[in-house]
């Protein structure tokens, strides 16, 4: 099945491919091997639980030093 990349940098996929994926809205878009691969992606709903954040922080890398680095660059920053 072909894909149609368009002016817009946008690629519009084959109706029998979306089928496999009702409900998705959202895929994360990857190169592996000179290929595009994309993964199905759930939103994660708006009340994720503080432990849920921080074990995707830790997975990130993102430590407790680098959120108060952060904090005290954005407040830094004049309006």
């Amino acid at each position: 099945m072909l894909a149609k990349l368009t002016t817009k940098n946008q690629i519009t996929l084959p109706r029998k491919v979306i089928q496999e994926f009702r409900g998705i809205e959202y895929f994360d878009a990857d190169v592996q091997d000179g290929r595009i691969v994309l993964a199905p992606v759930r939103m994660q709903p708006v009340d994720a639980t503080l432990t849920g954040i921080r074990e995707k922080m830790k997975k990130l890398g993102i430590t407790p030093a680098d959120v108060t680095e952060a904090v005290q660059w954005a407040r830094s920053k004049e309006p």
